[in-house]
């Protein structure tokens, strides 16, 4: 095996010593995001709007001196705005006070998530089920959805009821005011298609900034300086300054003070816990995104991060700022855009402190309804229907208690559907158990699941009793103790009951064991019942057998003519792919369908591949077909791929630490690790076999090449006997 080059960045100061010309670069991109963003959350939550962007200036220039995130972004999440409207509304006396009392109940928030950071607790989201989280953060996506909506197309809700005022918003289609709607029309359009349009130009700017920058001329425009109505139909529509970001020319002017008069009463502590629930979870949910991401495969340690956005919340709510949370969007961006350490955050916060000293007077352009428009399209992410169809494929149950903590929440609140999902969980597992009450409860909270040690230097980890989210804490102690490369077994076959949530727990330490060169496998499933096709399904009794799909079939057909391997089920190849540089920012979901020649010493593979990019609601998933041929003997590292598919798909390439090398096509980008090994690897045939082919990108990682045809899309069946005669030509080529 070739020597791994990604070495993890240093931390502290040498970190910052070493990487702080690619940090400071990152933190514009996501500076830039994080602008429009931060505004569009405060004012979704009922605070002013430069609210949020103090609570991303805390959550960078203050969190980033304490925290255990690598490369995560803080500031205000989409998911706390539910929160903050809830206690705005409990918390409303008629005083006028209402702003500090809430802001009261944010610092006690902060104080009690740095407590549970303090005594060790900042796993205690492992405990929650996986699809009740989503239930809760879909519900959260539908809140934001139904309030946004109407300042979005200019009209004026009745009720303060969710459902209610989502049927509102199409019961009052006729009242829309076009000239706020074509803004927010403009905003969508650019927020669906930014990511899909290749000029450099659109690109230098995110979305959410083009959204903003866009809405401008249209308030020029519209006057909408001056209140005045406008005929449009037949109709007269107001336009004015009420539809215009009210923010004050003195940024400071924003900080106001929390009031703890009502520490007292029940609402201000329901309050209080809503807000430390939400924002926890929000936050450790996107720091094990944001790790699944990470090119470097760090780990944050959750129980220093709940301590330093608990201090930072405490920081931003005592002057004035929202709840800090760990954010997916931005944590996304800066890896898309090669942060490394976590100066990032630092820089990113400085940046927004600049830009609201200086362009307050451009902001107070923008209209409310571009910021709308942002939420709105975040809070449909939150809760599309692809998330309820990815849900579904993995259970029916698990649609019950993603669909069920949804509907909970919906008509009571955030507690009400968290707790109230768990209560659904457990009553559909006691139900699928069969088993009574007491034995149900036995096997959860006293299984006998233990961990042994072999003489052999592995551990084997035997798993009984009704294995759940309750019991997740106990089991990831006992994983906890295994040394890092290790080789473990875990050991399934005692279990009455595995759910989905255990075996997706399961799966993310297997990975994280691989990366780490620990070996680790995972049985005793074989007489369970699986839920549905899915790998990671709840168990409880035999596994039906899959029916091959009509791709899948061609596939065989097509290796059974060529005497070569046909294997259609899912198989772990992700180590072998995160080696190369494509996919080291990328999470691999799926490798399947793969015809293999084997049995030489130069053997190929085809196979379909779907990976992501981002995570959370800034994900973007891909399904593409790669050849992928072992070569034994060194092999020079390089990448070589067609300049227009660098242009669409590898703009992140250009941090390759591999030098240039032009003794080659004009046409293609090459880069090399060594130019002599390189000179002996392109041999005449070899260009020529390049040049001529349909491959628009290879990569070496010194033990294998990866080879993509064409777009990132799945082979036609048709398109297989061309990627078979490439890898048949390479390697002949490569005998010689």
């Amino acid at each position: 095996m070739a020597t791994e080059k990604n070495i993890a960045p240093e931390t502290g100061w040498r970190g910052l010593i070493q990487n702080w010309q690619s940090d400071l670069i990152a933190s514009i991109s996501v500076a830039l995001v994080a602008l429009p963003l931060c505004l569009g959350i405060a004012m979704a939550a009922g605070m002013p709007p430069t609210s949020g962007v103090l609570t991303a200036i805390i959550g960078g220039i203050v969190t980033t001196f304490y925290r255990g995130s690598h490369v995560g972004i803080n500031g205000p999440g989409a998911g706390i705005i539910a929160v903050i409207l809830s206690a705005f509304a409990v918390l409303d006396d008629g005083s006028g006070h209402t702003l500090n009392y809430v802001l009261a109940a944010i610092v006690v928030a902060g104080a009690i998530q740095t407590l549970l950071g303090l005594i060790k607790l900042g796993r205690f989201a492992d405990a929650l089920h996986s699809n009740v989280i989503r239930g809760i953060l879909a519900a959260i996506g539908v809140i934001i959805f139904a309030k946004q909506i109407h300042i979005a197309l200019g009209t004026q809700p009745t009720s303060n009821e969710i459902i209610q005022t989502l049927k509102e918003a199409i019961l009052f289609i006729p009242d829309i005011n076009p000239f706020v709607a074509i803004i927010s029309l403009v905003g969508l359009v650019v927020l669906i298609f930014h990511g899909r349009i290749r000029v450099k130009l659109i690109a230098l700017l995110p979305a959410p900034m083009w959204v903003l920058v866009l809405s401008i001329p249209f308030v020029y425009l519209f006057d909408f300086s001056q209140l005045h109505v406008i005929d449009f139909l037949g109709s007269g529509h107001v336009v004015g300054p009420h539809l215009l970001i009210d923010i004050p020319n003195e940024f400071l002017s924003v900080i106001a003070h929390p009031d703890f008069s009502r520490m007292g009463e029940l609402p201000f502590w329901t309050s209080v816990l809503s807000i430390t629930m939400i924002a926890s979870i929000e936050s450790l949910v996107s720091s094990k995104a944001v790790d699944r991401l990470d090119p470097y495969r760090r780990r944050t340690n959750l129980d220093k991060d709940l301590v330093g956005i608990g201090l930072s919340t405490m920081i931003s709510g005592a002057i004035g700022g929202l709840p800090v949370t760990t954010v997916i969007v931005r944590s996304s961006v800066n890896i898309n855009n090669h942060g490394k350490t976590k100066w990032t955050n630092f820089y990113h916060g400085i940046f927004l402190l600049m830009f609201m000293f200086f362009l307050s007077p451009v902001i107070q352009q923008v209209p409310l309804c571009a910021l709308a428009i942002l939420l709105v399209y975040t809070g449909f992410k939150l809760a599309s229907p692809k998330i309820f169809k990815e849900v579904y494929n993995q259970g029916a149950e698990q649609l019950i208690f993603f669909g069920g903590t949804l509907l909970m929440t919906l008509y009571t609140n955030l507690l009400v559907g968290l707790f109230g999902g768990l209560l659904l969980v457990l009553t559909v597992q006691f139900l699928l158990a069969r088993t009574t009450v007491m034995d149900f409860f036995g096997m959860i909270l006293k299984p006998g699941t233990h961990l042994l040690f072999h003489k052999d230097g592995s551990y084997e980890l035997k798993v009984k009793g009704i294995a759940n989210f309750i019991s997740m804490i106990r089991m990831d102690g006992l994983l906890m103790q295994i040394p890092e490369k290790s080789k473990v077994t875990i050991d399934l076959s005692e279990t009455r009951l595995v759910d989905y949530s255990i075996l997706e727990h399961l799966d993310e330490y297997r990975k994280s064991m691989l990366d780490k060169g620990g070996q680790v496998d995972i049985h005793g499933l074989e007489k369970h019942f699986s839920s549905s096709t899915n790998r990671l399904a709840l168990r409880i009794l035999p596994v039906t057998q899959q029916i091959e799909t009509p791709r899948q079939i061609s596939l065989r057909e097509m290796a059974l003519e060529h005497g070569w391997e046909f294997d259609g089920k899912e198989v772990d190849e992700r180590r072998i792919f995160r080696s190369f540089y494509f996919f080291k920012s990328k999470l691999i979901k799926k490798v399947h369908n793969r015809i293999i020649q084997s049995g030489e010493d130069i053997h190929w593979q085809i196979c379909d591949i779907e990976f992501q990019t981002g995570a959370l609601i800034a994900a973007e998933e891909y399904k593409t077909t790669v050849g992928l041929m072992h070569i034994p003997g060194p092999l020079p590292r390089f990448t070589i791929e067609k300049k227009g598919f660098l242009d669409r798909y590898l703009i992140e390439h250009k941090d390759i630490d591999y030098r240039i090398y032009k003794n080659f096509s004009p046409e293609f980008s090459v880069k090399v690790e060594d130019k002599k090994t390189m000179d002996e690897f392109l041999t005449e045939p070899m260009r020529q076999l390049l040049i001529d082919s349909h491959i628009e990108h290879l990569e070496s990682n010194g033990d294998d090449i990866l080879i993509f045809s064409d777009n990132l899309r799945p082979a036609l069946i048709s398109e297989f006997a061309r990627m078979f005669k490439f890898l048949e030509d390479m390697k002949s080529i490569l005998r010689k």
